[in-house]
């Protein structure tokens, strides 16, 4: 799929051209049953591992990011980041990092120390990242994750989850390129335990990142929503010659700026799915095509802050057009105290493979 640059807003571009030959990546969820047949595949090279609250019992020869968030489905599922590449490791400083040239993928698990707030201990491990990813040659940012637990307690007067976000915008605005328009697209949820994990994807080649036309750009949010707005784009899109990527924020029940469908599961997951199938058609206007919406590969996390809501969720996802196989819940706490559910997605199209 070939993407024309003239339709991205000159902001989103760099000098750089980016439509060299990269390396593949995949995501897949696999069960854990089978999680030595895929170690021993002579063709895939592990990037990365991420288990929902149960670690692993055998060693896994790549970073793994065990964030206590409980599968809510009866599922037992890895989710898997693999290379079509060979791939190299590294250890350093509480960071763990896989790279197969074209992209780094890792993690931080920080535990927060008494006497430091959120904030603190987030902006020095952004600040950390941001400065160790250029010394090493992927100052792009393609996408985060994050998970600390108790993200709507209060902490020192101020919501978790906001004084996450001052130390994360502090970071960013200090130390990434192209502030805010470089942000890449992100996740923040509540887990039920655990230090702060972050987890990231950054490459070579710069990426496009898009908003979404039904919600404000969630760094333009007003001052009611904390002392510094969120520091993310709703989706960012991975273009080469080999493969397309577009990762979707974690995207709940917001339209305008707004919280809609207080108390009602059903139709904050419905307004949540418009909200992804307006990243999806934004994306494809952007690209002139329509292959974004028939990937080879598509797949979403539905995050669930109170599993007695599952039924009502999983009925509502499982009637629209996501795909039923690639589709997780996972019991998480969310940005908002109002906010029931949110989903996030992956889709990866590649004219070279089924």
């Amino acid at each position: 799929m070939r993407i024309n640059s003239a339709k991205i807003p000159r902001s989103l571009l760099t000098e750089r051209d980016i439509s060299e030959p990269s390396a593949h990546v995949r995501v897949d969820y696999i069960e854990r049953a089978g999680i030595s047949s895929w170690l021993s595949s002579p063709s895939t090279y592990p990037m990365a591992l991420v288990s929902f609250g149960h670690t692993p019992a055998q060693q896994i020869p790549c970073p793994l990011i065990v964030p206590d968030l409980p599968l809510l489905d009866g599922s037992q599922r890895y989710e898997i980041w693999t290379s079509d590449r060979p791939v190299r490791f590294s250890t350093e400083g509480g960071m763990s990092t896989a790279t197969n040239g074209d992209c780094l993928i890792g993690s931080i698990h920080l535990d927060e120390t008494p006497g430091l707030t959120l904030d603190t201990i987030t902006y020095q491990a952004y600040r950390e990242l941001l400065m160790r990813l250029r010394d090493w040659g992927y100052p792009y940012l393609w996408r985060m994750w994050n998970y600390f637990p108790r993200i709507n307690e209060e902490q020192e007067g101020l919501e978790r989850y906001r004084r996450f976000c001052v130390g994360r915008h502090q970071a960013f605005s200090e130390s990434l390129y192209g502030f805010p328009f470089s942000l890449p697209a992100a996740t923040a949820v509540g887990t039920q335990s655990g230090p702060l994990h972050i987890m990231f994807l950054a490459g070579t080649r710069p990426a496009a990142h898009l908003g979404n036309p039904r919600q404000l750009h969630a760094y333009d949010y007003p001052s009611e929503y904390g002392p510094r707005s969120p520091s993310f784009a709703r989706a960012t899109l991975v273009r080469s010659e080999q493969d397309n990527l577009l990762f979707i924020a974690g995207t709940a029940s917001i339209v305008g700026h707004a919280s809609r469908h207080t108390g009602q599961a059903g139709e904050q997951t419905r307004e949540s799915i418009h909200n992804v199938l307006a990243v999806l058609g934004h994306a494809e206007a952007l690209a002139e095509t329509d292959k974004l919406g028939m990937p080879n590969h598509a797949m979403y996390k539905v995050y669930v802050r109170h599993p007695d809501m599952l039924g009502e969720i999983r009925r509502m996802a499982e009637r629209s057009p996501l795909p039923h196989r690639h589709l997780i819940f996972l019991q998480g706490d969310l940005c908002r105290k109002e906010l029931l559910v949110e989903i996030e997605g992956l889709l990866i199209t590649n004219e070279n493979r089924p």
